[in-house]
């Protein structure tokens, strides 16, 4: 039995029938319990990858990730692809359908439900990408460098959600929920980012064949069309025709998972009363009518949440880090990885800007009439903002479409990892270190 579930079988507010403990305070302890496992996994693959580019077997790391893919179906050859693309533009795109699905619940139901309640982690988020930004900008002002700015706007939202878990009753679960809320902002801006200005030789003849695609899925919804698989084949088209007009084939994923009904097919009703309704002999009918009941009166992104949620934090992310964190640590390239515009502007935009950004604006929109989540001190807000630093995941894979140049490729990812491990041991010290029981006051 799984840890949370044994917790909301105890005569606990989380166990409760109170509607915040049901669509909120299960779903958020559910969502850091599958995010603090992933977190390890993703560390065990980085380590590994890390330790597989640096051993006698190191050549073995770069054959295997640039082995040949070709996908064809008979005569007509679809695209090539290495095994590293086929991670980075197919599988990350099952990834970023997830990102959507979670945008989406938390637009039709969530946290960015209420304006009012995603008001400032929206502005903290914004402060998040902005500040890191320019502060990388201003180290890197010209040339391919310069392409860099994206990487440490980014926040890995396992990890974040990971450090700040581990620290358990001592994070106010208000600070968590502006956690995930902020993330889930900043996840918004990264998707922007990679689409508009990490897009090169655009095809608008496979573009419009894209929107098609997506005009249809609309189009099928209108219709009541409920069947799975010929969304997931409308999908993959979908997918297909994103990849070839040059804008990266993640965004498919996105826009897929902002389409899904966030809203449940037909009205909410209890499962237990459908079971109730049904008669002691029932056919094979009833009980198949009474299942489709149950099943759509759930909405769609949070079947299809659950069902992926785990397949991509498990095996995906991980298989993506394998396949990206793998960087030769010579003595020549920790070298230039200490000299390196690149590499100190991407460690000063996630572990300087990021807090300093999210802090900033989050003070100054407090001035305005907004407040800090209850039982919050700033210096516990700053540490959440230190965890919001820990890139990794959406920086890693920035970086691999904002360089061309494998060298400043490596110089960027060494940036990333020595930002994580120092934003996720600063965000631990600090909070930690603060109470939270107050607010705190910042003149």
């Amino acid at each position: 039995m799984a840890g949370n579930d044994f917790l909301f079988q105890r005569p606990t507010f989380v166990s409760s029938q109170n509607t915040l403990a049901k669509f909120v305070a299960r779903p958020v302890l559910r969502f850091i319990d599958r995010e603090v496992a992933s977190g390890v996994l993703l560390l065990i693959a980085t380590a590994a990858a890390l330790i597989w580019a640096n051993s006698p077997w190191s050549d073995s790391y770069g054959d295997f990730w640039h082995a040949h893919i070709e996908l064809a179906i008979g005569s007509w050859r679809l695209h090539d692809l290495y095994l590293g693309e086929f991670v980075n533009d197919a599988l990350m795109a099952l990834f970023f359908f997830v990102v959507g699905l979670e945008i989406k619940r938390e637009l039709v139901t969530g946290a960015l439900n209420s304006v009012r309640a995603a008001a400032l982690p929206a502005i903290a988020a914004v402060g998040g990408m902005v500040v890191p930004a320019l502060f990388y900008v201003a180290l890197n002002t010209s040339g391919e460098a310069s392409r860099g700015w994206g990487i440490p706007m980014a926040t890995d939202i396992a990890f974040a959600v990971g450090i700040v878990a581990l620290l358990g009753s001592r994070v106010s679960p208000h600070l968590k929920l502006f956690l995930l809320t902020l993330a889930i902002v900043d996840d918004i801006g990264a998707i922007g980012v990679i689409a508009i200005f990490y897009t090169d030789d655009m095809s608008i003849a496979w573009l419009l064949t894209a929107v098609v695609g997506l005009v249809a899925i609309r189009v099928l919804q209108r219709m009541r069309v409920w069947a799975i698989p010929i969304y997931a084949v409308v999908g993959v088209f979908i997918w297909y025709a994103t990849l070839e007009s040059g804008v990266h084939a993640t965004i498919a994923g996105v826009a897929l998972g902002l389409l899904t009904p966030a809203r449940p097919l037909l009205p909410e009703r209890d499962a237990q009363s459908i079971v109730d309704c049904l008669p002691d002999d029932a056919t094979v009918a009833e009980v198949r009518h009474a299942s489709f009941l149950v099943r759509e009166s759930v909405p769609l992104t949070e079947r299809l949440e659950n069902a992926l949620h785990p397949f991509t934090a498990f095996l995906i992310v991980p298989i993506f880090a394998l396949a990206n964190a793998g960087i030769e640590l010579s003595s020549n390239t920790v070298s230039d990885a200490a000299s390196s515009n690149v590499t100190l502007g991407i460690i000063l935009g996630l572990v300087v800007g990021k807090p300093l950004g999210i802090t900033l604006f989050t003070w100054v929109a407090t001035k305005f009439g907004f407040e800090l989540p209850t039982g919050v001190r700033w210096p516990n807000f700053i540490g959440m903002g230190m965890a919001a630093g820990i890139g990794f995941t959406v920086s890693i894979f920035v970086a691999g479409l904002a360089f061309e140049e494998p060298g400043i490729t490596d110089l960027g990812k060494i940036g990333i990892l020595v930002a994580s491990a120092a934003a996720a041991i600063l965000a631990l010290a600090i909070i930690a270190l603060t109470p939270n029981d107050e607010h705190g006051e910042m003149s």
